[in-house]
């Protein structure tokens, strides 16, 4: 078989497991963009990370599921700003900035919508485009996580909480490891809605250290 045709092959059986996962279907009959929402849902049930008031940073929010479940968690009062590369479409409650988080130009769009107010709560569930090699995809994934993880340490208040996706594997105890100098607890969490076979997982940071 060719290098082609095994792609073939691995992209129909994800898209006959995609369209039968059960989280799928209830997020199409919920109305949620994505299946993601439950994985926040998950974790924010159990945590108690979201509040209404906070104001919340949401990285790499395209489609916006998880948008979708926070901006009416932080309600009345809340802000919650959401930045992405791609385009998202609109939802209520919710201001989308498209552009690089790590671009001047970007940030001060961000500050200027903020006005004033610090960040409460960053959330990542950011993801690159996978290229099937485990470990140049696994090298991406944890650039991406060092790129939240650099933003919270500039931008998120003393005391504030962070969520972020990582895989498990390669670089993932040392970028635990820099999470726990940054927040004064870290815990793994692997909601449900993560595939079994999935190395996905999250990383929550509880109280940055001042």
């Amino acid at each position: 078989m060719t290098q082609k045709s095994k792609r073939h092959k691995k992209s129909q059986v994800w898209i006959h497991q995609h369209i039968n996962d059960p989280w799928v279907q209830r997020a199409q009959a919920e109305g949620w963009r994505a299946r993601a929402a439950f994985k926040l849902m998950e974790i924010d049930e159990k945590a108690r990370l979201l509040k209404p008031g906070m104001a919340v940073v949401d990285l790499g929010a395209a489609p916006g599921s998880w948008c979708q479940y926070a901006a009416k968690r932080i309600q009345p009062g809340g802000r919650l700003i959401a930045l992405d590369l791609l385009e998202m479409d609109g939802l209520p409650g919710v201001e989308f900035i498209q552009g690089d988080f790590r671009e001047d130009e970007v940030l001060a769009r961000l500050v200027a919508s903020l006005g004033g107010r610090p960040i409460d709560l960053v959330l990542s569930d950011m993801a690159p485009n996978m290229s099937g090699i485990a470990a140049t995809d696994q090298a991406r994934v944890m650039y991406l996580t060092e790129l939240a993880l650099e933003f919270a340490r500039a931008h998120l208040k003393p005391g504030g909480d962070m969520l972020v996706k990582v895989f498990q594997g390669a670089g993932f105890m040392q970028l635990r490891d820099e999470a726990m100098q940054l927040f004064e607890t870290v815990q793994v969490k692997k909601p449900a809605a993560s595939r079994d076979r999935s190395a996905e997982t999250y990383l929550l940071g509880r109280k940055k250290r001042g």
